[in-house]
């Protein structure tokens, strides 16, 4: 095998992580690349937006991960440009040669042309936005508490989830089991039960890709946490504290303070950078279309993997942006590549194998398909606990969320409810109120 041979990867997430594993493992000389210098386990990052675990037990250093893999290099930076004739990407602290380049950049939030709502409503994306989400929830409850203005408790005490997709259902169920079971004896002089959490989806039902069956049971599982589910609503604007909404002929603006985004993603803008220099096809999700193998048409040498690929495996079926195919082919694209450097014939085309989708209400609440049965209720509760414990990348950070879930199962509390960010100074105070 040419140990010379450089592959270089751009993204950390699932998919360059499990494939910088692989060829490391296989001996390969691989630079991995991403402006985080950690991998991040995106789905359960809601759990940190409310409290339930800290963001060490879900997010772990590249390097401590390729540790035993010394031909890995891991380097923190951006990368912001390619040069496919010359085989070089350009970065924020120099430039690379490649021989071969992988590209797993992933996804962004998508707001449909409405950019400017995003200061108004942040997604869930990032660890700073799931702090940020974090402190906009428990703040609000802490001024609630401290306030006597009864508008501005009610206001405060709103909670509204825009996209009833997996990641707006299982935030509204986090936040109505703090609202209706974690906080009920927290508060004096108000009562977390009184909050109103709206989720609000623009399709007829909530989880829109779930079974009929599955639907109503994840609806039935909101409201009994007090989630207030409005389907077939459009959101028309959204602006400080304001959320106008149309459903049907009926337009309203509601007031609250925390709004949270989680409607819709696009791809990084990466895969522009990527079409703009090989001639490359996006879709409308601003995807890269790549061919059966995850290489793009006329590059053999360049692979586009994960949330940032469209791609369509060997049986016909177009691989959804989840982790485990994220995974899969990060694993499939190093296998390929370990293939070529030891002369062996082509690996066949990207076969996904699904495993099912699942989607947590709370506590004890979870309704999945597992292609061959479809599960609700406790039992989906504890399967899904066990795929997401099982599907962190360390033995360690299995460990700690394990005992963080079953700790929080024995007792009912939280763990994380800190509120982060300077607070306000006296001096500030002062200048800002009168005292009479």
């Amino acid at each position: 095998m040419d140990t010379q041979h450089h592959v270089v990867i751009v993204g950390g997430g699932f998919a360059g992580l499990y494939a910088a594993r692989k060829l490391g493992k296989a001996g390969c000389r691989v630079t991995l690349l991403d402006k985080r210098n950690f991998q991040l386990f995106q789905p359960l990052l809601y759990q940190v937006a409310t409290g339930a675990i800290p963001p060490g037990d879900i997010a772990i250093p590249h390097r401590v991960v390729l540790r035993k893999q010394r031909s890995v290099t891991c380097l923190a930076s951006a990368v912001y440009e390619i040069d496919p004739a010359a085989r070089l990407i350009y970065h924020e602290h120099g430039r690379l040669q490649y021989d071969t380049l992988i590209v797993a950049t992933g996804v962004k939030h998508h707001y449909f042309g409405q950019d400017a709502w995003a200061p108004f409503a942040p997604g869930l994306k990032t660890v700073e936005h799931a702090l940020t989400i974090r402190r906009k929830i428990f703040q609000a409850f802490e001024l609630a508490e401290a306030t006597e203005d009864a508008a501005l408790r009610a206001r405060l005490m709103r909670f509204v989830i825009v996209g009833a997709g997996p990641t707006g259902v299982e935030l509204a169920g986090a936040i109505g089991e703090l609202a209706h079971k974690t906080m009920v004896k927290d508060f004096r002089r108000i009562d977390p039960r009184d909050s109103q959490i709206l989720l609000v989806e623009g399709a007829d039902h909530v989880l829109p890709v779930y079974s009929e069956k599955l639907r109503n049971k994840a609806r039935k599982h909101l409201e009994e946490l007090g989630v207030e589910v409005r389907t077939a609503t459009k959101v028309e604007d959204i602006a400080q504290g304001v959320v106008q909404m149309r459903q049907g002929d009926v337009v309203e603006r509601v007031e609250a303070e925390t709004i949270i985004w989680a409607a819709g993603v696009r791809a990084s803008y990466f895969g522009e950078i990527l079409a703009g220099r090989t001639g490359a096809q996006l879709d409308r999700a601003g995807r890269v279309k790549v061919e059966s193998d995850c290489t793009l048409p006329g590059y053999p040498e360049l692979f586009v993997i994960g949330d940032l690929a469209q791609l369509r495996d060997a049986r016909g079926r177009d691989v959804p942006g989840l982790a485990p195919a994220a995974i899969q082919q990060g694993q499939y694209v190093a296998e390929v590549i370990i293939r070529r450097l030891r002369g062996k014939p082509a690996a066949r085309p990207f076969t996904y194998f699904h495993k099912g989708s699942m989607a947590v209400i709370g506590m004890n609440k979870a309704v999945g398909d597992l292609r061959v049965v479809q599960v609700s209720g406790v039992f989906a509760w504890f399967v899904w606990a066990f795929v997401h414990v099982m599907s962190l990348i360390d033995m360690e950070q299995r460990v700690r969320v394990f005992m963080q879930w079953g700790w929080k199962y024995l007792t009912r509390k939280e763990g994380d409810r800190l509120i982060t960010g300077a607070p306000p100074k006296t001096r500030e105070l002062r200048a800002t109120h009168t005292v009479e």
